[in-house]
């Protein structure tokens, strides 16, 4: 059988083997929990909850502080210690609410309608309240992505199981796991737009997750399982929909412009659970691995966690790695400390033995054309990485700069070992924001 896929992408190692077989663990806390009001895209959440405030698991801390944005909700019982600025996974300092851990997790009680009864309008409800954000690493606000301009303009309701980066392995977890779940969640979702069908994207190197997941969906006419090339970004919004449907969208369009809406594994549990169990999101699965970690894990870990008990939890570092990284190597963001929370948008916690990409000197372009060949968007790399480190941006507009995708496939199969993808990243920050200034 074919498999789907899309032109360019590139084939790193996937590591996957060192936690793809570690069962989900739930982790408790045993610190204090530090929540960012910043955990998603869009205006941060505003707190409203003060210094000295007794609070319990599940209960709303922090309301959003617009219509993109996300509620924020208490992942422990305890007593709101400060609001304050803290740092984050990526290195910046966020107004933070930290509250001092009573180790008793005691939850608000959680209540939700019965599910038949509820309209349309009601479970947008519920997903917005429950402070829901794309698990992929993104963290833009569910509830908005579920509300497009043109709902019966929905044909495709596609979940992301490629989960195409290196490393990571929660998402494959939950399809070995729970994959009932997974099902409930989407249809859920396909139910808001009845016109719709749903696609599970999943990789053809997790053959065992695909068998579980066409087992539950086998006579389901909304929903199908398609194999997915093992290629990366195979996971990207754009690769994911043109693999599965044929359309393609750019840097001006919505999946929803395309008559798609996309979420990963996670997120549509996530909308389960709040829907169906009124539980609003305030834990998240998260893969503490790499050749540097003792025990290498996946943990269903409560937001605000810090990353440093995650490691001691993965039985710490059995040698003193040269790089961690928040969530994998192609995409991920290099840590400079582990004192910080798991966040919303935390997926992973990547500890390597090695810092190759630090160990490499560039070296001139000998204009071999790779970058162009591997290019997800077929752009030309090269050139447009010069444009951008001179600045030259209105010219690295004219060559389609704004459609990097910023996968990383430049950088990573440069013989020169040029920073490709970091210049092109910096010359489309760039460009976007002289559009918003237009």
């Amino acid at each position: 059988m074919a498999l789907f896929t899309f032109s360019g992408g590139v084939h790193p190692d996937d590591g996957k083997e060192f936690a793809k077989n570690s069962p989900i663990t739930e982790y408790l806390p045993k610190g204090d929990v530090v929540l960012p009001v910043g955990q998603h895209i869009g205006a941060p959440a505003k707190p409203i909850v003060s210094k000295g405030d007794k609070v319990l698991v599940g209960q709303k801390v922090a309301e959003a502080g617009g219509f993109v944005s996300a509620n924020i909700f208490s992942s422990v019982s305890g007593t709101v210690k400060a609001i304050e600025p803290r740092v984050t996974p990526a290195g910046a300092k966020v107004n933070s609410i930290v509250i001092e851990n009573d180790g008793e997790f005691k939850e608000v009680d959680f209540e939700a309608k019965p599910y038949e009864s509820m309209s349309k309008e009601e479970v947008l409800s519920a997903i917005k309240e429950a402070g829901i954000v794309g698990l992929g690493g993104a963290g833009f606000p569910t509830h908005v992505k579920l509300a497009p301009k043109d709902p019966d303009a929905i044909e495709y309701i596609i979940v992301n199981g490629a989960e195409c980066e290196p490393y990571i392995t929660g998402d494959y977890r939950i399809m070995m796991e729970t994959p009932e779940l997974l099902i409930e969640g989407l249809n859920i979702v396909l139910d808001m737009f009845p016109k719709a069908k749903g696609i599970i994207g999943v990789e053809d190197n997790k053959k065992d997750a695909i068998a579980k997941v066409e087992a539950l969906v086998k006579g389901d006419s909304r929903i199908s399982v398609a194999s997915l090339k093992t290629k990366y970004p195979q996971g990207a919004e754009r690769s994911l929909i043109y693999a599965t449907t044929g359309r393609s969208i750019n840097s001006s369009m919505l999946p929803a412009d395309a008559g798609c809406i996309v979420d990963n594994v996670a997120t549509i549990v996530a909308i389960k659970e709040a829907v169906k169990d009124g539980k609003p999101l305030y834990q998240r699965l998260v893969t503490v691995t790499g050749d540097a970690i003792a025990n290498p894990s996946n943990f269903m870990v409560r937001t605000g966690t810090n990353v440093n008990e995650l490691i001691e939890a993965a039985g710490g570092f059995k040698v003193q790695p040269e790089k961690v990284i928040s969530g994998g190597p192609m995409m991920g963001m290099a840590m400079f400390t582990t004192d910080v929370p798991a966040v919303k948008t935390f997926s992973s916690f990547l500890a390597l033995s090695k810092d190759e990409v630090s160990a490499n000197e560039p070296s001139n372009c000998i204009r071999c054309g790779r970058c162009v060949s591997v290019c997800p968007q077929k752009l030309m790399p090269a050139k447009l990485s010069v444009l951008a480190d001179n600045n030259e941006f209105d010219e690295f507009e004219r060559l389609y700069g704004a459609e990097c995708v910023e996968c990383g496939c430049c950088s990573y199969i440069c013989p020169a070992k040029r920073n490709l993808a970091q210049s092109m990243k910096t010359g489309r920050k760039q460009v976007l924001a002289n559009r918003r200034k237009r």
